[in-house]
């Protein structure tokens, strides 16, 4: 009997202690089933604390992005509580720790190589996640626009981040020559602006991450085939996800490339 009264007792203390946590931190009930389909998921703010991070545990990746409102660009230390989160919403969350694991997990390098020549400006990039294009109509940015303006068009060679399959190359009015890639745990890479390819890449075609796809260029915005000059040269990476209600839902690469950093190829060109 004195068993039963201290589970019933442990018991009532968890269920206290349960409710005041998930009192104080609303980010709980906010995670559901759907969570990898809000702009908090989108905006993909790992932070430095997880780009430079030799690996990646999705576990604790997670349960941070949970507990932090989906943003750790100001987060200081890997402290999280998986096992509350886990007892509160096992199913959703591990939903969400899939959604990351689907995005990071077949991330292998830069998308443009370093210079062994010492003499090669660096690329730059920043994040403009969603900021105003006009051309087509008013939109926002889904992408992030990796900048090579100092050296001419098809100087800088373009590199798949990933394994993949071939799913879409040619002309496309906005991105120029392009190349859509769909990796082996479901995202979609878009490499867009293209000066020109390594080769006459085909719909079906196995990509090795490392292998060179072509040129960054200034290819695009017009309807004309070829055409350049309408803006800088630069590599426009588009990463896009498939969900429940979405069949291309684009994701901000920004924090994605600052991982991708710290796995970079050297050539020489």
């Amino acid at each position: 009997m004195m068993v039963i009264l201290l589970f019933i007792l442990l018991l009532s203390f968890f269920h206290v202690t349960m409710i005041d946590y998930l009192y104080n931190n609303p980010t709980y009930y906010q995670l559901d089933a759907y969570t990898w389909e809000t702009d908090d998921f989108r905006s993909m703010q790992l932070g430095e604390l997880i780009t430079d991070s030799p690996s990646i545990d999705y576990d604790v990746l997670t349960s941070l992005m949970v507990e932090h409102s989906y943003d750790l660009t100001k987060v200081k230390d890997l402290t999280c509580h998986t096992d509350r989160l886990m007892t509160a919403k096992p199913e959703e969350y591990r939903k969400l720790k899939q959604a990351y694991e689907m995005v990071l997990k077949d991330l292998r390098y830069f998308p443009v190589p370093d210079n062994l020549n010492p003499d090669s400006p660096p690329v730059t990039y920043e994040n403009g996640w969603l900021d105003k294009r006009t051309y087509g109509g008013e939109r926002g940015h889904e992408g992030c626009d990796i900048m090579g303006a100092e050296m001419p068009r098809g100087y800088y060679p373009v590199i798949s981040i990933t394994d993949g399959i071939i799913e879409k190359s040619g002309w496309l009015e906005k991105g120029g020559w392009r190349i859509g890639i769909r990796a082996p745990g479901g995202s979609y890479l878009y490499y867009a602006h293209l000066y020109g390819y390594s080769r006459q890449w085909q719909e079906g075609d196995v990509v090795k991450a490392g292998e060179l796809l072509g040129f960054m260029g200034d290819t695009g915005y017009s309807a004309v085939e070829g055409t350049t000059g309408n803006f800088d040269v630069h590599l426009h990476v588009g990463i896009y996800i498939t969900t429940d209600h979405s069949e291309e839902l684009s994701l901000n690469p920004y924090w994605l490339l600052r991982y991708l950093e710290h796995y970079k190829l050297k050539y020489t060109y």
